[in-house]
């Protein structure tokens, strides 16, 4: 078997993290109404289903195995996905924004390059992914600043940004915990080493 590169559990939990979100993108947009976040939903999705495969090719290639691990909160994502909740509210119960930074400031994708020990196919393929992402960060933005303007326009009552509120909470708390996971897979992966 060959030496495990330090960059594995990065790898795997991309691949676990993008599949899961093929799924739950590919559900929202098999249920929503509106033609325009249906093309960014497709769009975001299939790169997401891509990167989660390549992710799991390129595990394979250097001599291994995709590591499965439950995440606990996919059922619940998937639950949103396919609620009968606005678009908006789903955008944001589900967090799409959650990695935006302002241009120019540093972002969660700044630090992959940090191990100078990745090798050329797998430095190509975090390449791509990261400017995917980020473009896909975009694509979300636009489309949450879209939503959020014909949310305005129709004056949402004070129960409804209660409950945007509320989801905004639930959302920075996931994002705290999926952070949490890619840090610890990071580090469990560097004392292995």
């Amino acid at each position: 078997m060959p030496d495990k590169p330090s960059y594995l559990g990065l790898l795997n939990a991309i691949s676990l993290a993008e599949t899961r979100a093929h799924a739950y993108l590919s559900a929202w947009a098999d249920v929503t109404t509106d033609p325009e976040v249906r093309a960014v939903l497709r769009t975001v999705a299939a790169r997401e289903g891509e990167h989660g495969m390549s992710f799991a090719k390129r595990i394979n290639e250097l001599g291994f195995e995709l590591e499965p691990a439950d995440d606990p909160h996919f059922e619940e994502q998937m639950a949103i996905a396919t609620s009968d909740r606005s678009d908006l509210e789903k955008a944001e119960a589900l967090g799409l924004l959650r990695f935006c930074t302002a241009d120019g400031e540093p972002d969660v994708f700044d630090n992959f390059f940090r191990d100078h020990s990745i090798d050329i196919r797998t430095g190509e393929l975090l390449g791509r992914y990261i400017a995917e992402e980020r473009d896909t960060l975009r694509l979300f933005s636009a489309c949450h600043a879209q939503l959020s303007a014909r949310a305005a326009g129709a004056g949402a009552p004070a129960d409804d940004r209660l409950a945007t509120l509320e989801d905004k909470i639930d959302t920075v708390c996931r994002a705290v915990e999926e952070l949490r996971q890619i840090v610890c897979a990071q580090s469990m992966q560097n004392a292995a080493v």
